[in-house]
């Protein structure tokens, strides 16, 4: 499944609404830490068919990032049934990612 763009206006469809666990990744383009962690999450939607994964541009989507308290990006929630179970702040490595899941 590829990765999706999550906005205020397709976040209650995509997010809220799924009927699978949802990873999203709060980034913007000019963060360094979140470079480096676009790629896994580009991976890790590839290979689980399991889960959505989706990404929040903090720039353009700032209520988003507002709704989620982000301080700090990345920023990765896990969220179940339209309720975070989990969250974590900086860059991970893939492994840490999917122990999130």
């Amino acid at each position: 499944m590829s990765v999706i763009n999550i906005t205020k206006e397709n976040f209650r469809q995509e997010v809220l609404n799924s009927s699978k666990p949802v990873l999203l990744d709060f980034w913007a383009s000019w963060c360094g830490p979140c470079r480096m962690v676009s790629p896994i999450v580009d991976e890790i939607a590839a290979e689980r068919r399991d889960i959505k994964v989706g990404k929040v541009n903090v720039d353009d989507q700032s209520e988003l990032a507002t709704q989620f308290q982000v301080m700090s990006i990345p920023t990765l929630v896990v969220i179940k049934d339209g309720k975070i179970v989990n969250q974590a702040m900086g860059a991970r490595p893939k492994a840490q990612i999917l122990a999130m899941l």
